[in-house]
């Protein structure tokens, strides 16, 4: 009988939902707007970024990685459920009031954490959440067992302020803290990683830093300039005295500050022995966003065109660096064409979860394409921001940069920077691309939730 029981316990384990100790862990570090250009490990001489440098190293970095839309809340919605916009009924940024109390991405709409719990993962979100907060649509109410973090996004570095209201939650509260926001989360992150490795229970982690989003003018005091926010470490990183007015100069600061709290995060898998078993990912949400009116102009997406909000290779292009020992091979640099829609397939095959048939996801494993096993999992890649639409076919692409407006065709392998239009010359190509965006977007309304409209509550007199 006693021989029996460990046999009874796993099974019992099965039924229950729960992983076992040896579960992989996973940690998602989804960071606020980093250009192609702004990391060392892409080609940055400025920057100073030696933990994101050390993860590339560790892993693979990926050439060909897109987010397939170019603004924060619309690009979180759909990593968080492997589907497109079109698809989640997520299609546009929150503003102010939907940011605290609107419901954002649709209920019917199943996220990472909801899935991996499933699997008896222990689940945090520390971050910046921007998908709405009303009630059912706060983290802790979509899977995460703990949130700490900011409801919207663009929020003061210091002060945790957005539009003039104090804007950091632990749970569905206001939590109080004082320090620099990507060292909060950090330290929350370190904490995490410590209690559930002691507890022997496997964790996902979701980190979306704020950084290194600019600071609006809405989120400083009156008077105020508003500037890139780093704490004095990240300037003396550079020799620089805190006070420093160049803005390149700070904004560097800034990519540093969130470099190192990369490393703590990483610092702690360590220290807790977590590192051969955790899948450790770093994506930028989108391109850096190059207007001077809208973060100063002073980010970098390297020889891409334009950045975000736009569906040039400036604004979907991004960083994806990739960590799993034994699973990816250290050095690995990998061109093949890859989504962040593809994280979610990816997540649920390695905790071991079946593929689901209750929803259509977009987004496709890539596991096999990282560990240099398989080619891209996709013919072809669309976007879709606002009345903006692209395909990527191989290194050919077309795009409509607005309603209305003229095709636009590039042949990525000759012109990465989008230079050359070959539209007048390929209209077979253009005809036939336009043609597959059409059958796509009739496609995705297939199993789609619808948009949900915001209304504000009415005053009571």
């Amino acid at each position: 009988m006693r021989s029996s029981l460990p046999v009874l316990f796993a099974i019992l384990a099965i039924f229950c939902g729960q992983s076992s100790a040896t579960s992989p862990n996973i940690v998602f570090m989804y960071a606020d707007n980093v250009g192609y250009g702004d990391l060392g490990c892409y080609g940055n001489e400025e920057v100073k970024t030696p933990h994101l440098d050390q993860l590339a190293a560790d892993g693979a970095l990926c050439t060909d990685f897109y987010v397939v839309t170019s603004t924060c809340t619309v690009s979180r919605g759909a990593v968080l459920t492997g589907r497109h916009p079109l698809r989640n009924g997520l299609l546009h940024q929150l503003v102010v009031e939907e940011n605290w109390h609107g419901v954002g991405l649709p209920h019917r709409e199943r996220i990472m954490p909801q899935y991996l719990q499933d699997a008896g993962y222990a689940t945090a979100c520390i971050g910046k959440w921007n998908i709405g907060f009303a009630p059912g649509s706060r983290p802790t109410e979509r899977g995460f067992d703990e949130f700490l973090g900011c409801r919207s996004g663009n929020i003061n570095y210091f002060t945790h302020t957005y539009h003039g209201e104090y804007d950091l939650f632990r749970g569905t509260e206001l939590h109080r803290m004082e320090g620099y926001s990507g060292d909060l989360f950090a330290e929350a992150s370190a904490d995490f990683i410590q209690r559930q490795s002691k507890a022997g229970k496997p964790f996902f982690l979701y980190l979306p830093f704020n950084a290194p989003h600019y600071v609006s003018k809405i989120n400083v005091a009156e008077g105020e300039t508003p500037q890139w926010q780093a704490p004095d470490r990240a300037f003396a990183a550079y020799g620089w005295d805190p006070s420093e007015t160049d803005e390149k100069r700070r904004y560097l600061a800034v990519i540093t500050a969130m470099d190192d709290n990369v490393g703590r995060v990483l610092a702690a898998l360590d220290a807790a022995g977590q590192r051969d078993n955790t899948l450790v990912v770093f994506v930028s949400d989108m391109g850096p966003i190059l207007r001077p009116t809208h973060g100063l102009g002073v980010a970098s997406a390297g020889i891409y065109r334009d950045g975000a909000p736009t569906l040039y290779e400036g604004g979907i292009r991004v960083p994806a660096i990739f960590r799993w020992p034994g699973k990816i091979r250290p050095g690995t640099v990998t061109k093949t064409m890859l989504s962040h829609l593809d994280l979610l397939p990816m997540f649920l095959n390695v905790a071991g979860l079946p593929s689901r048939n209750d929803r259509i996801l977009d987004g496709r494993d890539c596991l096999p394409a990282l560990a240099g096993d398989a080619s891209s999992p996709h013919e072809r890649l669309f976007f879709h921001l606002r009345d903006t639409v692209a395909v990527r076919e191989g290194n050919l692409k077309l795009i409509r940069p607005k309603a209305k407006a003229p095709w636009e065709l590039y042949d990525l392998a000759t012109d990465p920077s989008e230079k050359q239009d070959l539209a007048v010359k390929g209209p077979q190509e253009v005809e036939r691309l336009a043609n597959l965006i059409t059958n796509w977007q009739l496609d995705v309304k297939n199993d789609a939730s619808e948009p949900v409209k915001y209304k504000p509550a009415k005053k009571q007199n």
